[in-house]
């Protein structure tokens, strides 16, 4: 007879669903775990803040469209993993954050880092539980992994008591990898969605994170391409048409949702990003919602037709019935109106200003952009900057905080990416506010030798937020929102990295060639304008 230890279990069930790294930060409650990865092949990366763990294995889980996972120490492990997992429900990430517990004999005692875990993520999990018997692991976590994959993929919360992690019992089995199946279409809402297709004029398809989910890049593709129906892509749906595509759109959205009379989202919800469904929308327009997530159906406006469905299903269903329909005089207008916005905004990547401009900074990132980087954005108005002028063309290669708009994730998100893809460029476009929330996961970038590279826009400010609160109570009343001048490459070098300073435009891409060529974790600091956003009239504001 076999015996094994409930650490031994978890790190088995982790490799059984093919998780092959696991992120923490260390504790005495979550040792055995450690020795289980050991025994079966899981890598482990420690952090050197558990949010970080946290985000790492959210970045792990979008890149493979698998479970991510991270394991914390109770207590103040846990809470300080809280914001990593509320981001990642946000974003519909299915990873599983283990965390660390008092015995389940001194329960209610007072134990060393002992609180009520559990309840605290009830509210932005798809669950939280404690695992009360060892025997029990094995079966549990093949639950979470079924049900963090099923529909809107979202993360779990599984407390591991200290004592049944180190309880040793008879082996049991262990369950096989959990594949989601793909959920069909429903034939009446496919003959609705027809209709209104059939008979609308100025189509618009938005796709959004499902479409990258659902593995439907091809389909959206050969959609768009037959019918000539314009595309605009949201969140993960980032790449899965390239930008470059002439069917798809970054400009000019806002315009065409006004003059749109039918609108098919995949995976997108009707949240600020779309201004609710409400305003700058064509009132008179159609809504198409497909969604893997049923209480996102009818949310803030009523859909015409509406079902919870596998995007790529769906997309492959479109092509197939609508043969012979194409809008190629509608996507004409919308690439009038693209080719325009293009145009100013390409008077502003060309400003020589010295500090930089954030969409010369961008401009210049863009010329080193291939289909072998991956990028983390990191940050309010460099990242709005940077989402308008990078031209992603591949699934999975831009990856931001979501909808919870968390900062902070640069650093995590690009050690996960680098791990799982040696081989690839990864590049941080970071403001120097979120470099500061996890800048200090450099060192764990240099101790496991990952050679992710960093570039800072530095304009010694919260600039989202500083630029708004100037114009609207000036300079002299503007708190809270100022920052130094921080030489943020020069602490990356002092971490064991590659550091260099920018100050003008021309220097930027020459400066990251040398930052990827170091082979080394880097940091590209820019010194950026203050007031370059409200400069081209392109200032975000931070109340939506």
């Amino acid at each position: 007879m076999q015996f094994t230890h409930g650490g031994e279990l978890v790190a088995r069930a982790l490799a059984a669903q093919g998780v092959d790294t696991l992120y923490t930060l260390c504790g005495g409650h979550i040792a055995p775990v450690y020795e289980g990865c050991l025994n079966n092949n899981i890598a482990v990366i420690d952090f050197r803040h558990e949010q970080a763990a946290g985000h790492a294995a959210d970045a792990y889980a979008r890149l493979t469209r698998n479970i991510g996972a991270a394991i914390v120490t109770a207590g103040p492990g846990v809470t300080d993993a809280v914001t990593a997992v509320a981001n990642a429900y946000q974003a519909r990430s299915p990873m599983i954050l283990f965390g660390g517990a008092a015995p389940l004999r001194t329960r209610g005692r007072g134990a060393l880092q002992e609180m009520p875990q559990t309840e605290m993520f009830q509210t932005f999990t798809k669950a939280s539980f404690t695992i009360q018997k060892t025997e029990e692991i094995p079966a549990q976590l093949a639950d979470a992994f079924r049900l963090a994959l099923s529909g809107r993929p979202g993360p779990v919360f599984i407390e591991l008591p200290f004592d049944v992690l180190f309880n040793a019992i008879d082996v049991p089995e262990i369950a096989p990898k959990f594949v989601a199946e793909p959920v069909q279409p429903e034939l009446s809402a496919i003959q609705a969605m027809f209709e209104i297709l059939r008979s609308a004029q100025k189509p618009i398809l938005i796709a959004g994170t499902q479409v990258y989910w659902d593995g439907a890049s091809e389909a959206l593709r050969d959609f768009t391409e037959q019918t000539a129906v314009p595309v605009f892509t949201n969140g993960a749906g980032r790449g899965t048409l390239p930008m470059t595509h002439p069917h798809c759109g970054k400009a000019a959205r806002s315009k065409a949702l006004r003059e749109a009379d039918a609108v098919l989202l995949i995976g997108t919800p009707l949240d600020f990003r779309l201004k609710y469904g409400l305003e700058g929308w064509n009132p008179n327009a159609k809504l198409i919602q497909i969604e893997n997530d049923a209480a996102e159906l009818h949310h803030n406006r009523q859909a015409d037709v509406a079902m919870v469905a596998d995007a790529r299903l769906v997309l492959e269903a479109l092509s197939e019935g609508l043969q012979g329909i194409r809008w190629g005089d509608w996507l004409d207008e919308v690439r009038g109106w693209e080719a325009k916005k293009r145009d100013q905004q390409a008077d502003w990547e060309a400003l020589d200003d010295a500090p930089v401009n954030h969409f010369r900074f961008a401009a210049e990132i863009n010329k080193l952009l291939d289909e072998e980087m991956i990028v983390v954005g990191d940050g309010g108005d460099i990242v709005s900057a940077a989402a308008k002028v990078l031209d992603v063309t591949m699934p999975g290669q831009w990856l931001d905080p979501g909808p919870l708009g968390c900062l902070g994730v640069g650093a995590p998100f690009a050690i996960a990416a680098q791990h799982l893809y040696p081989q690839k460029k990864v590049l941080i476009v970071s403001g120097d506010g979120s470099f500061g929330l996890n800048g200090f996961e450099f060192d764990t970038a240099v101790r496991y030798h990952l050679p992710i590279v960093a570039i800072v826009g530095n304009d010694a400010g919260w600039g989202q937020i500083r630029g708004p609160q100037v114009n609207m109570v000036g300079e002299e009343r503007a708190i809270a929102t100022k920052l130094a001048p921080t030489r943020y490459d020069k602490i990356v070098a002092a971490m064991g990295g590659y550091g260099e300073h920018v100050d003008n435009p021309a220097d930027i891409g020459p400066a990251l060639a040398r930052a990827f060529a170091s082979g080394l974790p880097a940091c590209i600091d820019v010194a950026l304008d203050e007031k370059g956003m409200a400069k081209t009239g392109a200032s975000t504001p931070y109340i939506v």
